[in-house]
């Protein structure tokens, strides 16, 4: 299997369902030797399995990024199994949406785990093997870079994300170590199960494209920062959205035109 990642070795973090096995398929499809990092086994190994069958390469490594330590581990285990490492793709977390008033100890210290500090341990261990040249794509959200009632630990974390990428890509530009956050929305994913079942024309009125984004088409753009068609692009945070960010508030009213 040749491609314009081949010989590269990948991490996925949470890569075995939505943005995450988007991201396996693409970096795999792509020449890339892709670690599945995720706490799902049947669900990675079965991923892993697909991708050996059809001639390219994957592996499947059982880890829980609830505890933050897991992802050192990880990268350790990957770097030991595939004899280097490339890109890094930090893309599990999770939401437990409520009020701030309503949110204990537990919860936030879980979304914080989760989103944040899994990726600090992860980008920690990760810039120690990386090779020079390689490259990290963090993915957060469009709750980085707007308000989001009933989410404000877990936006905090994603604007954190991304503004850890600006400072990450400085201090691994040495190295040519490029590294790049994505702020996705609006995505067919497993999480949005419920979303996917509401008719369309009430589902994606906000979005400018009118339609949810397929995790290959999210999976796509992070392939596009990991490899060399982004050679001079770092530190920077892409929306991968439709159009959401820059619609800002505006919204479809119920005869198609746009209002505040």
């Amino acid at each position: 299997m040749t491609g314009i990642l081949n010989g590269k070795v990948a991490l996925v973090s949470g890569g075995a369902a939505g943005i995450g096995e988007g991201a396996t398929r693409v970096l795999a499809s792509q020449g890339a030797a892709v670690a599945i990092c995720d706490r799902d086994t049947a669900r990675g190994e079965a991923l892993a399995a697909e991708l050996n069958a059809k001639g390219q390469r994957a592996a499947f490594f059982q880890a829980d990024y609830l505890d933050p330590t897991t992802g050192p581990v990880a990268v350790k285990a990957v770097v030991e199994h595939f004899g280097g490492l490339d890109i890094v793709v930090n893309n599990v977390g999770g939401v437990s949406p409520r009020l701030l008033v309503d949110q204990n100890t537990g919860n936030w210290e879980r979304v914080i785990n989760l989103n944040l500090m899994s990726m600090i341990a992860t980008t920690q261990e990760a810039a120690r093997h990386l090779r020079d040249g390689g490259a990290i794509v963090n993915v957060a959200s469009t709750e980085a870079l707007r308000a989001a009632p009933g989410f404000s630990i877990y936006s905090a974390c994603k604007a954190a994300m991304a503004q850890f990428t600006k400072t990450m890509a400085l201090e691994l530009s040495g190295r040519a170590i490029r590294v790049n956050c994505i702020a996705p929305d609006h995505v067919a994913t497993p999480g949005l199960a419920g979303l996917m079942d509401a008719p369309p024309e009430l589902r994606d009125r906000h979005v400018p494209l009118a339609r949810m984004a397929s995790i290959e088409e999210v999976g796509q753009v992070i392939g596009f920062l990991a490899g060399p068609l982004s050679s001079w692009i770092t530190g920077t945070t892409i929306p991968v959205d439709g159009g959401i960010t820059a619609a800002a508030g505006w919204r479809r009213n119920a005869a198609g035109a746009w209002e505040l």
